[in-house]
């Protein structure tokens, strides 16, 4: 099997991950997924349900807003970008249940490339706080600590391809830095984040280690018990058709790029 192949099942197995996910949204009837590429080195790829078009040329790095799916059966294919589901080298059925807010992401290099999936908390932080939460997504950079500048270390030991756990912190400016576990040096230097009261920051650490570089995305968490959460691009409506599914996904012009900022 070429490593072009291995890439195609592997992002598929990233797919069918979504449907082994427990119910937790049982007042919305609805799971709550977004999609990450962080393999380095893995080609773009189309993903089709139940033949519709609903991902197009998806590269590294990017992360999707949380998306809302109707629980149910689809038809899943992966095909190379620009080819129609006819060229799917993977063809296979998925059963999505109401559940979990989940962050899925495909993760490690092409020749050995894996479905990463991690529970996500989109409750709201203490008022007038915000949550931060780490993903380590750089497959050869090893176990790292996330300190504030001169200052307290917040997270330790934290290896790929896991995330931390949520730090709510007061809102404000923060000099933060990423160094190897137990070390100085720092690879990830976050002067002057900006965190906002009642928001969710997703902070990646992605690439290879010569490469590392940090992707930001912020969500809007839940307001109140049974309402779904928006993103920092707009809340998608609930779906309960496949039709809505695909004219979201394709109303967000693609997985949404979010360089950091920070």
């Amino acid at each position: 099997m070429n490593v072009l192949n291995l890439a195609w099942r592997a992002l598929a197995a990233l797919v069918l991950a979504l449907a082994l996910v427990p119910a937790v949204f049982a007042q919305s009837g609805t799971a709550k997924v977004r999609v990450i590429h962080a393999s380095p080195d893995a080609p773009a790829v189309d993903v089709f349900v139940n033949g519709n078009r609903t991902l197009s040329n998806v590269p590294f790095f990017t992360a999707s807003d949380y998306l809302d799916l109707a629980p149910g059966s689809y038809r899943l294919q992966i095909a190379p970008a620009g080819q129609p589901a006819s060229a799917a080298v993977i063809d296979a059925t998925a059963t999505f249940q109401a559940g979990k807010a989940y962050s899925v992401a495909a993760t490690g290099p092409v020749a050995a490339i894996k479905p990463t999936v991690i529970e996500d908390n989109l409750s709201a932080p203490a008022s007038g706080n915000a949550k931060v939460r780490v993903y380590h997504f750089s497959p050869d950079a090893p176990a790292v600590d996330v300190k504030v500048a001169n200052g307290a270390t917040l997270i330790s030991n934290l290896a790929f391809p896991d995330a931390s756990a949520y730090l709510d912190v007061p809102a404000g400016a923060y000099n933060l830095q990423v160094t190897p576990a137990g070390g100085s040096a720092v690879v990830i230097d976050l002067a002057n984040t900006t965190l906002e009261a009642g928001k969710i920051y997703s902070v990646f650490a992605t690439n290879v280690v010569a490469q590392i570089t940090p992707q930001v995305a912020m969500t809007t968490p839940v307001a109140t018990p049974g309402t779904l959460p928006a993103t920092s691009a707009g809340a998608a409506a609930p779906l309960a058709l496949l039709a809505g599914v695909a004219a979201a996904l394709l109303g967000m012009a693609v997985l949404l790029r979010r360089r950091a900022a920070l």
